[in-house]
């Protein structure tokens, strides 16, 4: 969230802090008191004593993160953050390089129209892989959920240098976003076990930092490793099979090593299962919690599949198969929720942290939010190359002003976040509508002959609007959750940002088939009619009309009615993404302190 994910302080040394319990946050009043009640309902997020190391009440898993973090020196865990930074630097940089290469490799093998449906199989298979790497964390442990992650990543490499076919590629594809999700995920967690609260949206922010760097460089590798007399894709996906596991190792040593120090100092109790086999495939099962997991992984794969593959049936959304996708998914998101509140023996997610209403209007934000963006970026790449003749490098940049200006301010407003941390008066008051004004104004600005500089002003209000929203939205949700649950409640929040994107691809890809061809077809000359089809089904056809001809300014134009009605569309939609924001609690991560023991940050 990209969008895709994310982008989102000051040390103090083995201070014993207090967690307040989920779900309490209603009660800190404006005065700032953080002595917050604790009604029985809410038990199950009661926070430690100060003189506990472990929640008793966390899985096995839990207790060594929080155990590890007595046996962090400030100077590990300092070394610890850079080998973050140094590892996110290189997967953000091998993620460019990828998007950028793809094409040209499918092409490679003639089957350049699977671009599309892979990048979506991937992203659903990486997003829903979140609901079980999130209890590998829990029960197994960090440094262990770490190494899968990379292992996988590393796997999906090589294969795409090795590949001898486009099948072999594909899966290819699908191992390197799933490690890809999992590593990302798992500096998330990391950052949320060994940091104060106040401090968190800061260093969440320094761990997506690289992308600050990496569009200005992955372009020109790319054309490096694909100009004649270069390395070939191949040989660029090779280096990098043997860079990644290399550079992960150090960090992944460190995570472990401190688990094992923590274990020597006693601070996590070493116990003996005494089971048999069966015995323990039966308790990892329950532990686990694989049905509730199978449940809420279908469900959710069928309900996004059928946003991405309804376009490739006949029928469209009639068609036999999507309505089936769309019904069971539902039902079994549903089914979920009854099997967590009053079967499920382990809950994946306490059922008052389901029910929290911070919780749940952060998901309806967060789905607003992400559905809006998709509506008005889905064919912003194109809007630039054909209506503001941009050429494709120009184009690229433009795209990445969000990703580098939400990143840039997403550091400033953890620094902000530390002096004054009211989560819901900064998305009320600026977040939504910085956001509202960007997108707003691109009504007026997203058309033919406008100046393509009033877009990047936009785009710049966008990117710290949004860069707020998103921040808050990882903030509040980790600020009503204890540590226990953390990795629950954020696969969860990443999951339901999917849904958001799906929702958006599927109503832009409706409005732009629907629109923009009745548009174009209204304004072309009676002369170019019969040119209609090449026009409409090709950008380098589009393109290669002089600029200022009859034919161009029809297409421009076009092109500037639809973008005029998805961007108000998207506009409206952000009515919900404010009105969610009302009903939060109110929250200040300043004055309210997340149960993290030991040394962080």
């Amino acid at each position: 969230m990209t969008v895709r994910k994310r982008f989102i302080n000051p040390f103090s040394h083995r201070p014993s802090v207090e967690e307040p319990p989920a779900g309490n946050v209603s009660d800190v009043e404006a005065s700032g008191d953080t002595k917050l009640p604790m009604d029985k309902s809410q038990e199950t997020n009661e926070p430690l004593s100060s003189d506990e190391v472990v929640d008793e009440k966390a899985q096995s898993g839990t207790q060594k993160a929080q155990a590890s973090t007595q046996a962090w020196t400030k100077n590990t865990l300092i070394a610890t953050y850079i080998l973050m930074w140094v590892v996110n630097f290189l997967e953000y940089f091998s993620s460019g390089l990828l998007s950028t290469l793809s094409p040209y490799i499918y092409s490679d093998f003639q089957m350049h129209s699977l671009t599309g449906i892979t990048t979506v199989i991937a992203s659903i298979v990486s997003a829903m892989i979140k609901f079980p790497y999130a209890k590998v964390m829990d029960i197994w442990g960090r440094p262990q959920a770490f190494g899968i992650g990379v292992g996988l990543l590393t796997l999906g490499l090589v294969m795409m240098a090795a590949c001898k076919d486009v099948k072999t590629y594909c899966a290819a594809q699908v191992f390197y976003q799933t490690g890809f999700s999992m590593i990302d995920f798992s500096m998330t967690i990391f950052i949320a076990d060994t940091t104060a609260l106040k401090n968190r949206a800061f260093w969440i922010a320094y761990s997506a930092s690289p992308y600050l760097i990496t569009p200005w460089i992955y372009g020109y590798a790319a054309d490096r490793i694909l100009a004649p007399g270069g390395i070939g894709y191949r040989w660029g996906f090779g280096v990098f099979a043997i860079v990644m596991p290399v550079v992960c190792a150090p960090l992944w040593g460190l995570w472990y090593c401190t688990q094992k120090k923590a274990e020597r100092m006693n601070f996590i109790e070493k116990k003996t299962s005494g089971r048999t086999f069966w015995q323990s495939v039966i308790h990892y099962c329950i532990e686990f919690d694989v049905i509730g997991l199978l449940i809420i992984s279908t469900g959710f794969s069928l309900f996004l599949l059928s946003f991405n593959l309804y376009s490739y049936q006949r029928g469209e959304w009639s068609s036999p198969m999507i309505i089936c996708f769309v019904v069971f998914g539902f039902s079994l998101i549903l089914a979920f929720t009854v099997w967590e509140k009053y079967f499920a023996p382990v809950k994946f997610m306490p059922w008052e942290l389901i029910k929290n209403r911070t919780v749940c209007f952060t998901f309806s934000m967060v789905v607003s939010l992400y559905f809006a963006w998709y509506i008005w970026d889905n064919y912003f790449a194109s809007v630039l190359q054909v209506m503001f003749n941009q050429t494709v490098q120009h184009a690229t940049y433009i795209s990445n002003i969000y990703t580098m200006g939400s990143t840039f301010w997403c550091l400033c407003f953890g620094v902000i976040l530390r002096y004054n941390g009211r989560l819901k008066l900064w998305a009320i008051c600026f977040g939504v509508p910085l956001t509202v004004l960007g997108v707003g104004l691109m009504i007026k600005f997203r058309q033919p002959d406008v100046n393509i500089g009033y877009v990047i002003m936009c785009l710049i209000f966008i990117a710290f609007g949004g860069g707020t929203l998103v921040t808050c939205e990882q903030m509040t949700v980790m600020s009503v959750s204890a540590q226990r649950n953390i990795p629950a409640i954020m696969a969860m929040e990443g999951v339901v940002s999917s849904i958001g994107s799906a929702l958006g691809g599927t109503v832009a890809t409706a409005m732009w088939t629907g629109i923009f061809p009745a548009k174009l077809r209204e304004r072309l000359p009676e002369s170019a009619q019969s040119q209609f089809e090449s026009i409409y089904g090709s950008l380098y056809v589009q393109e290669s009309y002089e600029r200022g001809s009859a034919i161009r300014n029809s297409i421009d134009h076009a092109y500037g009615d639809t973008q005029r009605l998805m961007l108000i569309t998207a506009t409206c939609l952000y009515i919900i993404t404010w009105t969610s924001c009302f009903f939060w609690k109110n929250i200040d991560v300043k004055k309210m302190n997340q149960q993290v023991h030991g040394t962080h940050l």
